[in-house]
């Protein structure tokens, strides 16, 4: 190992039946240092990841860790653990019901007796060294989820890690709670703690990571100094082409050319049982529109009340100018409304269905399970938007939870657009997913709303909202409390609006 590496991996390969997950792919972490892991969904990052983690065992390669002679093998997460390699995941898989002690040292007492009081002591003064503002007897389930990641953390610590694995640690965490998990991160970066940091946001990866490694269709593009990488050469590195201006794709797309015609879908003084504020909303054929606010300022459950997915307590709803009752998800589908959840997770996908399968799940609804499609159409449904969407996948019948983040969401798109719906709701469509299939669903939402649909996009990183919708709603304490067009569409002006000003 060279002088100062904690971790070296030499010519990884692994393959799945019809996929080269990795190919001769190397990566090395050094000591006191933070590394980003970056490419697109299916690049390979997470396939590295859990061969490193002894989830996948390699086909091929070496790995090298510091204080070990020779290469080691890693069979499974317990054998990565004893070698001083710890993975905090993007869901949190700890306790919930438990305190924040018990989650530190679950597992490793005798199993006989706990000292609750040493426990809780220990665990106490493990949370003051690492500046994490919570007591060692709160309920976990009672934390914020930035405290829940930054508790999974210091169990990792505890347990002597000296490679510390951040999968997509921030997903779920707003701008404040981000920059508190950062200051944990740089205090074990003092500590000599090897990082690696594996996430979509540029602006953190520039912010807090010392080198990136850069992979492309399971195979190594490189590795580079931050100082040495400007983000507009990581992303083409990332994509493998040159990207012009990825700011600006409307001017590509024509707009559509509107009617003066009723609204597509009109409410007054909607509301639901999750607390949003009474609220009066419509969207026209052709527009992109947007509900944007902090994290809890309500812009899920307003859709989620236009959609009837939320029992809804009060208001009226047209479409097309015709009154309509939605009070469940069948009403809106039957009136020719999707929805895209903003959890792909726990709303969207069924992991052990196929890819197939869920694509034509909601059109099988719609139309009735009396009715089943053959398995031929069911193919062909499936093939179309494979092709359309760019879907890799090895087949239509690759069960959909092996299939990359970016590519499960890419499917539940398909299964919206198969329904040919006419207002096409989309929470947090490119969360978690890569900066080249995010351009592509930008540009599909505007070419969607190109050929008259329309479309009401929610997403968390308000640059996107700017570039795909025409008119904002601002959200704040689930109240509507403004709404922007044309000039009044700027960083500058969905920030003040955010923070006061009744509409």
């Amino acid at each position: 190992m060279r002088d100062g590496s904690l971790l070296e991996l030499r010519g990884i390969y692994k393959s799945f039946p019809g996929v080269k997950a990795l190919q001769n792919v190397d990566f090395t972490l050094r000591e006191g240092e933070i590394h980003a892991l970056m490419g697109e969904n299916g690049a390979g990052k997470s396939t590295l990841i859990k061969v490193l983690t002894g989830v996948h065992i390699k086909d091929k390669g070496d790995i090298y860790i510091k204080g070990h002679e020779g290469a080691i093998q890693i069979h499974s997460p317990q054998e990565a653990q004893r070698a001083g390699i710890s993975t905090v995941y993007q869901e949190i898989s700890l306790c919930p019901n438990l305190s924040v002690a018990e989650n530190i040292f679950i597992g490793r007492g005798d199993g006989i007796s706990i000292n609750w009081r040493e426990m809780n002591s220990k665990a106490g003064e493990l949370l003051n060294s690492l500046g994490i503002a919570v007591k060692p007897t709160q309920q976990l389930a009672s934390c914020s989820i930035a405290v829940q990641q930054m508790v999974a953390i210091a169990r990792a610590v505890d347990m002597d890690c000296s490679v510390l694995i951040l999968d997509e640690p921030t997903s779920s965490l707003d701008e404040s709670e981000v920059a508190k998990l950062f200051v944990l991160m740089r205090q074990l970066k003092e500590r000599g703690v090897g990082i690696i940091f594996v996430t979509h946001f540029l602006d953190q990866v520039y912010e807090v990571c010392d080198r990136i490694t850069v992979l492309r269709d399971g195979q190594l593009v490189g590795e580079y100094e931050i100082k040495d990488l400007p983000r507009v050469q990581l992303v083409s590195k990332m994509l493998g082409k040159e990207l012009d201006d990825m700011a600006d794709i409307k001017n590509d797309i024509p707009e559509f050319e509107g009617d003066s015609s009723a609204p597509v879908y009109e409410a007054k003084g909607l509301c639901s049982t999750e607390g949003i504020k009474p609220f009066d909303f419509n969207i026209r054929r052709g527009e992109v529109n947007g509900f944007t606010g902090l994290l809890g300022s309500g812009r899920s459950e307003c859709v989620r009340a236009i959609y009837g997915a939320d029992t809804v307590t009060s208001g009226t709803v047209k479409m097309d100018g015709k009154p309509v009752k939605i009070t469940k998800p069948k009403d809106a589908m039957a009136n020719g409304i999707a929805y895209l959840p903003e959890d792909r997770k726990r709303d969207g996908i069924v992991g052990d269905l196929s890819v197939r399968e869920n694509i034509i799940l909601a059109l099988q609804v719609k139309t009735g399970f009396f009715k089943p499609f053959s398995k031929a159409k069911q193919i062909e449904f499936a093939e179309e938007y494979i092709k359309l969407l760019d879907i890799k996948t090895a087949s239509v019948n690759t069960p959909i939870k092996s299939l990359s983040g970016g590519n499960q969401q890419k499917v539940i798109l398909a299964r919206w657009l198969l329904t040919h719906p006419k207002y096409l709701i989309l929470d947090e469509p490119t969360r978690g997913i890569d900066v080249g299939t995010k351009i592509d669903i930008q540009k599909l939402v505007l070419k969607l709303a190109s050929e008259g649909m329309s479309i009401t996009f929610i997403s968390s990183e308000t640059d996107e909202m700017l570039r795909t919708c025409s008119r904002l709603l601002v959200m704040r304490d689930r109240k509507l409390v403004g709404e922007l067009t044309g000039d009044q569409l700027t960083q500058n002006t969905i920030m003040n609006t955010i923070a006061g000003g009744d509409k």
